[in-house]
């Protein structure tokens, strides 16, 4: 018996949905590293059960603070859309640009070859 393999039983032990087989029972009986870990399992249970009944009341100014928070990096967001909206444009406007450049280029080339050929 490895204690890799008893890890989600110990879980269940210590919550006491299931019980252990006879081997298992043993090897924790022998075994610090199993005991310690049912024990923190447990700890763990009492601490959740607590805060079950644990009431937590927000400071003063905290849900205006949360909001504004929220606005700014919404305005934030807007924003860097707003300038990322017009670095596409941008590029597509000098995408643009380049191609109507080539193409001027070539009809240039084109010419002057027919030009030089004729003459």
């Amino acid at each position: 018996m490895q204690c890799e393999d008893l890890g989600d039983a110990l879980a269940a032990v210590a919550e006491g949905d299931a019980l252990l087989g006879r081997a298992e029972r043993r090897h924790v009986e022998r075994c610090l590293r199993c005991q310690a870990e049912v024990v923190q399992y447990r700890k763990l249970l009492r601490a959740m059960r607590a805060m079950r009944t644990d009431v937590l009341e927000p400071a003063p100014g905290l849900l205006a603070d949360i909001l504004a928070g929220l606005e700014e990096a919404g305005e934030r967001h807007a924003v860097r859309s707003l300038l990322s909206g017009r670095r596409i444009a941008y590029l597509g406007g000098l995408a643009a640009a380049t191609a109507a450049g080539a193409a001027g280029a070539i009809v240039f080339a084109t010419r002057t070859r027919r030009t030089r050929l004729a003459g």
